[in-house]
């Protein structure tokens, strides 16, 4: 992707969240300058991966195969190997009508899946098998808003504003917008998108960036080479 292309990303997805009155954090809008400058300061930050994250999974294709994240808060796993602290993580998310965020399963993170508005949010589901891969026949049973739903393998699951859906680590899942655009809300347990993401199909979790122009703002997968 362009860093143009991703400056634009951003600039859109801060109007689109903030109409449905959800406010992004200060740290948000800092310059890369700010993030740098921060570095000792803000630790947390960028140990957690806080912050914006575009990505087209290494496609080159965003409209049709991408999603829009923002890291709000994300606790550590060291906690989680102890059972106390801080043991969730939060995201707000932007599918794009018909775009789709492909298929995968998490290891360790649980997470409810929210949709905050906008058109439905469709999820294709399927369990795993005993190896960890698509069982392609086994009933799908997942919790919606506290209410069991079945589903044969390979369903759709259309959530409307409001609904939500909890799935559980091992459960394969991929998800796009139906309507019009849809907000995310994710709330889960720890996250690491640099190891706990299995995609079914050969593809990378970050986008490779073109640096045709100067950053708006940094995305998590620059802190590294930007601010070390």
């Amino acid at each position: 992707m362009k860093r143009s292309e991703i400056n634009r990303i951003i600039r859109e997805a801060d109007a689109f969240i903030r109409s449905f009155g959800y406010v992004m954090p200060p740290f948000a809008y800092w310059t890369p300058q700010q993030m740098k400058e921060s570095r000792q300061n803000s630790a947390g930050i960028f140990d957690a991966r806080l912050g914006w994250d575009i990505t087209d999974y290494g496609q080159g294709k965003f409209d049709e195969l991408g999603l829009f994240l923002f890291t709000v808060r994300n606790g550590r796993f060291d906690d989680m190997k102890k059972g106390a602290g801080m043991l969730y993580a939060e995201k707000i998310m932007i599918s794009r009508k018909d775009q789709l965020s492909p298929m995968h399963r998490h290891v360790i993170k649980a997470e409810d899946i929210i949709n905050r508005g906008g058109g439905k949010l469709v999820l294709e589901l399927f369990m795993p098998d005993a190896d960890g891969g698509i069982d392609p026949k086994a009933e799908v049973s997942v919790p919606v808003d506290g209410t069991v739903r079945k589903l044969e393998a390979g369903g759709l699951l259309k959530l409307d504003p409001g609904e939500s859906v909890t799935l559980l680590p091992g459960v394969w899942h991929a998800f796009w917008a139906e309507g019009k655009d849809v907000l995310i809300g994710e709330v889960s347990t720890v996250n690491d998108d640099l190891t706990d993401n299995i995609f079914r199909d050969p593809i990378g979790r970050f986008s490779d960036i073109e640096e045709d122009t100067v950053p708006l703002h940094l995305l998590v997968s620059d802190y590294e080479r930007w601010v070390g």
